[in-house]
């Protein structure tokens, strides 16, 4: 009878190449660093890094989706978060349903049917991680999950943009807590958006990693910095204490139970 030595069975996930690491590390900073900008500038130069921001932010979300899961993945993600979010901002602009009556100023650039072409992308910069983060808390429920996320993102998002004049609300009645400039129905809105699109992704782009695919560092870190930035720009430099608070639990409680769950290193 022979023996043989026995060894034990290592990950077989290599990840990627060093040099598309430092890549996708490389925009994914330059995003940071232009949302870092944004408290510190006025007129024209915050109209570019207003733009710069969700350009920046949507290239480094789809690099990581694709590095991470493949390019089916990637560009299918791609497809229908742009396809959707561009679909969606026409029909609630010219109906008022599901956000409510708004007008997109002309800073933010070429517009189709009114909606500025940035406005898609902005959605496809925070539809990625907030897949990531609701499949892994629980995949069953990812639907409801990254539609609360989606919604907690717009009261980050919506007082920051009305407040630098890049679109307008024309209501009465009912507002979300410590912004009246943003009424109630926006936030209804987003969270029926945010559950219809987070279903259609689930069901449209793979689940599993590819085998060499990048870890998800960019995901975890492009999440809690939104968090952060989020309260403490608010807090300090936009004035809004009670916006901070309250933002800060609603994001905070899609976010904290993610990255719990990366740090615990549950499977």
């Amino acid at each position: 009878m022979s023996m043989h030595h026995y060894s034990p069975r290592r990950g077989n996930r290599r990840g990627i190449s060093h040099r598309s690491q430092i890549i996708l590390n490389t925009v994914l900073a330059i995003a940071i660093l232009l949302q870092i900008l944004y408290p510190l500038t006025h007129g024209e130069t915050l109209r570019i890094i207003t733009l710069s921001t969700i350009y920046w932010g949507a290239a480094a979300m789809y690099l990581h989706a694709l590095l991470a899961f493949g390019p089916r993945y990637a560009n299918t993600y791609l497809a229908i978060v742009l396809t959707f979010g561009l679909s969606l901002e026409i029909l609630g602009l010219h109906t008022g349903w599901p956000f409510g009556e708004y007008s997109y100023s002309p800073s933010l650039g070429a517009q189709v049917f009114g909606v500025p072409i940035v406005v898609p992308f902005a959605w496809a910069m925070i539809a990625h991680p907030t897949l990531c983060a609701a499949r892994r808390i629980s995949n069953s429920w990812a639907f409801f999950i990254g539609g609360f996320g989606l919604m907690a993102y717009d009261l980050f998002l919506d007082p920051l943009m009305v407040s630098a004049g890049r679109w307008k609300w024309n209501f009465t009645g009912s507002h979300v807590p410590f912004t009246p400039d943003v009424p109630l129905s926006n936030t209804f809105g987003w969270l029926l958006a945010g559950m219809a699109l987070i279903a259609i992704l689930q069901v449209s782009v793979p689940l599993e990693r590819r085998k060499n695919g990048t870890s998800f560092f960019a995901v975890n870190f492009f999440l809690a910095w939104t968090w952060f930035a989020g309260v403490v720009s608010n807090l300090f430099f936009f004035n809004r204490p009670g916006l901070a608070l309250f933002a800060g639990i609603a994001y905070g409680a899609f976010v904290a139970p993610y990255l719990l769950s990366r740090w615990l290193g549950r499977p």
